[in-house]
């Protein structure tokens, strides 16, 4: 009696009905025929509920429920989540689904409403957005079945809690992985890079096709094959590419529910992929007050793991980073020149200003580009116009900060460093694109 208890709810029709046939007797006090037809319609509907409980209560496991998620979901994107549905009564059944998603989601909406014929298999697709990398716990899959009568819904619970880890975007990882591949960057908002130079590497000699360059014909090869025929040329590789990641207490900064931190990390996931797929060797550096984790720049086929495992680890510790400190370690670490990026923020120019000596020593044996953060939190402010001398304030102290990151641009590039300011959402675009334009120019 208990278990049945747990697992049986009263639908709204069952009280329905109900409360019409108690208005229904309450007239019968005044009409007396009324009461006659009271007391048939009562047994009527007491068959009705004794039918309705041996119909769902006739088999142990009537709807079945499997949740099937990734064991590791994407950071910043969308996840594919999806429950599937087999109905093995012999009736058609309506109910609804409550999934226990892990709590840092913040929602008590994933509900679903269904109809499933009998025998029948069904999906339900849902996704979820994580915005912070960690171990996520899923709950049961909770199951809500009514027959055709309807007055009782049967709960079953299907307990597939289940962990599972949060990893930096390899969703954005693979999709410039896959444009990187098949050269549609550009198709993703990658800029097309002209050549400069002759920092490229023989190849083969391949047969012409409209659009390929006429100095680069090969006039041996085109007389002895009677047609046009051209060198192909690639690009240098082995450069040692560097993502170095700040993990001050600057990168905390929030964006659309994910810190600047976690921009960062995706990025680098993603750059670091594309300059192995290039044929680059690529690694990774975390700092705040010293150098945290240097993994060796490297193309191997294990490089790419070792880089997702230590991004997913990295967390800040609220300190202030110490450029000059790291500057030490890695002149002393690197050996050969590398193209580090610097993954970092500035929130004014004096911030840029105590760390400019460290980054100009780097810039004599590497090539370092710093990239670094819009405040887009200022770009409504900017935009609006002022109503009261309070908001003209508001607005010139914005404009003023908004001056002050350009003005950091051109004091970067005055020392030779390369700077890249970017909205956190365009981050990863802006990083590929400094990218393919160093190695375009022949500067790695």
């Amino acid at each position: 009696m208990i278990s049945f208890l747990r697992t049986s709810y009263t639908s709204n029709r069952f009280y329905l009905v109900g409360g019409a046939l108690a208005g229904l007797f309450l007239l019968g006090h005044f009409f007396a025929p009324l009461l006659y037809i009271g007391r048939v319609l009562l047994l009527v509907y007491l068959v009705l509920i004794v039918l309705d409980l041996l119909m769902i209560y006739s088999l142990k496991n009537g709807v079945e429920a499997v949740r099937v998620a990734p064991d590791k979901l994407s950071n910043g994107d969308d996840n594919s989540i999806r429950i599937e549905l087999h109905n093995y009564y012999s009736f058609r059944v309506t109910g609804g689904i409550v999934d226990e998603i892990p709590h840092q989601f913040q929602k008590r909406d994933v509900n679903f409403s269904y109809s499933i014929k009998a025998g029948e298999e069904k999906e339900i697709r849902y996704t979820l957005h994580p915005v912070k990398r960690g171990v996520y716990s899923f709950g049961a899959v909770n199951v809500f079945a009514s027959g055709p009568v309807g007055f009782f819904r049967r709960r079953y619970r299907y307990d597939y809690g289940k962990e599972v880890a949060v990893y930096p975007s390899y969703i954005q990882m693979r999709k410039y992985e896959l444009l990187a591949i098949s050269n549609q960057l550009v198709d993703s908002g990658i800029k097309k890079i002209r050549r400069i130079g002759h920092n490229m590497e023989f190849e083969q000699i391949k047969d012409y096709v409209p659009g390929d360059d006429f100095r680069t014909i090969n006039w041996k090869a085109t007389a002895r094959r009677s047609q046009l025929m051209v060198n192909n040329y690639t690009d240098e590789r082995s450069q040692h590419i560097y993502a170095v990641i700040d993990k001050g207490r600057l990168m905390k900064s929030p964006f659309k529910g994910m810190t600047l931190l976690d921009y960062a990390i995706n990025a680098s996931l993603a750059i670091t992929n594309i300059a192995i797929k290039k044929d680059d060797k690529a690694g990774l550096v975390t700092y705040e007050s010293t150098v945290d984790q240097i993994i060796p720049a490297s193309k191997r086929n294990v490089q790419m793991k070792l880089i997702n495992e230590a991004l997913y680890h990295q967390e800040t510790s609220f300190m202030e980073s110490d450029l000059g400190r790291v500057t030490v370690q890695l002149l002393r670490k690197l050996n050969q020149r590398s193209l580090l990026l610097f993954f970092t923020n500035f929130e004014s120019i004096v911030s840029m200003e105590r760390q400019l000596s460290h980054l100009r020593r780097l810039a004599h044996s590497h090539l370092v580009v710093c990239i670094f953060f819009e405040n887009t939190e200022l770009t409504g402010l900017l935009n609006s116009t002022p109503k009261n001398l309070e908001q003209v304030y508001i607005k010139t102290i914005g404009e003023k900060f908004v001056l002050e990151k350009k003005q950091i641009v051109k004091e970067l590039n005055k020392i030779g460093v390369h700077a890249v300011l970017t909205p956190p959402e365009n981050l990863t675009v802006q990083t590929v694109n400094k990218y393919l334009e160093l190695k375009a120019r022949g500067l790695i």
